[in-house]
């Protein structure tokens, strides 16, 4: 459980470990050392003592687990949190989100708008998001000055939008992103066709053809409501994931998005081909778009990762609510109290998520030569108290105001719950600045 460790950068010692590789252990009196930005040793605690470090950290009544995945998000709209609440799914958008956006967005909305959302997450234990938004140049600068690991998702539309004009447009600008991004250790950046109702069927097949030829990763909103599978249906004669699998979109880089009206046909097309599902609990059920059957895509052998949605529409991005959620309502759904355990939502945040971006090698857990992705989650306080099960405690009992640290690559962004490079107080002054102004545009409509 270690390599060559001596001259480590930082060796923790903390109450548990939870590495969740292999599933569902948890690991008392164990040390973690992070070296060169990725995870050096992992072992028991008087091994550890023997250990050369630059920095030693006694963490006494935590535990270290990997950090979460957020794997689908519009970081930008967090400057849209409460804008448009209690609507449902299309009239939000086409009422609301659309005519706001279309009145506000530009580099800086999104800029400012994205390290809202990093200051957010990494708060609440997020150490990876993927994006979907306009500007996703902005977003992937911002990521990468505050040090946040990211997949950026460009938007494509056949539309016009305030960062392009039609399909070809955007798949032009998303792939020079992609080049400029392709040595970076933190960004990662993927095809994102925003739905089939937003994109034909001829521009989806260019995507089809360029993913492949790239072995670059799509991500998409499928089957997000049954009203939009529906008017598939009528309109063209089968349901979107059927389209996608005819256009060759379906397959082990393919994200599909919400996927809340799945019939038996579906699941099984999905493990078929390998799609990934990224489950968004809490977007849905606010939305009233459905519920995703996860254990049915569990047991059919589908991995299922799971994301906030934007803060416009959840309206956080805290996903140790969204795991307890998924968690819980995996249980109502299928009238199952043994569906989704603790371990099993535990590794939908974190090692499901990396594997759906196809990251799966470097983060996800906390083994040794991965990256020093990792959180501490401080299980002292009387929310979480009595501590039987940490594992259990994780996924039950915290709602992100525990996480106390949070290294991303091993450079530290979270010590003793300040972060280390985002200033609160200007970005705090900046997001009231735009609240007054996309508030005044609401008064005047």
């Amino acid at each position: 459980m270690s390599e060559q460790a001596n001259g480590i950068d930082t060796l923790i010692h903390p109450g548990w470990v939870v590495p969740v590789v292999p599933h569902g252990v948890v690991l008392e009196g164990y040390s973690l050392g992070l070296r060169g930005g990725r995870i050096s040793a992992l072992l028991p605690r008087d091994e550890a003592r023997t250990l050369q470090a630059r920095q030693e950290l006694e963490l006494p009544g935590h535990v270290l687990l990997p950090g979460l995945v957020n794997c689908h998000g519009h970081a930008g709209m967090s400057l849209l949190r409460g804008y448009a609440d209690d609507t449902p799914l299309m009239p939000w958008l086409e009422e609301h989100i659309w005519p706001a956006e279309g009145a506000h967005v530009s580099e800086q909305f999104v800029a400012d708008g994205t390290e809202l959302a990093i200051a957010e997450m990494i708060r609440a234990g997020t150490t990876t998001f993927s994006d979907m938004y306009f500007f996703p140049n902005i977003c992937a600068a911002t990521a990468t000055r505050l040090g946040m690991r990211c997949q950026i998702t460009f938007p494509i539309f056949d539309f016009p939008t305030a960062w392009g004009r039609d399909a070809d447009d955007y798949i032009s600008k998303g792939l020079v992103l992609r080049d400029e991004y392709k040595h970076s250790e933190l960004v990662s950046v993927c095809f994102g066709p925003h739905a089939p109702y937003t994109v034909c069927e001829d521009n989806l097949a260019k995507v089809a053809t360029l993913a492949a030829e790239l072995d670059a990763a799509v991500h998409i909103h499928l089957h997000e409501t049954t009203g939009e599978v529906l008017q598939a249906v009528e309109a063209h004669g089968e349901r979107p994931l059927d389209t996608l699998h005819r256009l060759g979109l379906l397959g082990p880089r393919t994200q599909c998005v919400h996927m809340t009206d799945l019939g038996e046909q579906d699941i099984a097309l999905l493990a078929q081909t390998g799609a990934n599902v990224v489950h968004c609990p809490l977007s849905n059920m606010k939305l009233a778009s459905g519920t995703s059957p996860v254990k049915k895509l569990l047991d059919a052998g589908v991995n299922v990762a799971l994301g906030t949605d934007s803060a416009a529409s959840n309206n956080s991005l805290n996903m140790f609510v969204e795991l307890q959620t998924a968690a819980l309502l995996a249980k109502l759904h299928s009238m199952d109290a043994t569906a989704l355990a603790a371990a099993d939502a535990l590794a939908m945040a974190t090692i499901s998520g990396a594997r759906a971006m196809g990251l799966q090698d470097e983060i996800g857990s906390l083994e040794v030569g991965k990256q020093a992705d990792v959180i501490a989650v401080d299980l002292r306080g009387p929310e979480t108290q009595p501590l039987y099960n940490p594992l259990s405690q994780l996924v039950y009992a915290c709602n992100g105001s525990q996480v106390s640290h949070s290294w991303i690559a091993g450079e530290a962004v979270l010590t003793d719950r300040a972060l280390t490079r985002i200033d609160l107080a200007d970005l705090g002054a900046r997001t009231r600045q735009w609240q007054q102004r996309i508030g005044a545009t609401t008064e005047t409509r």
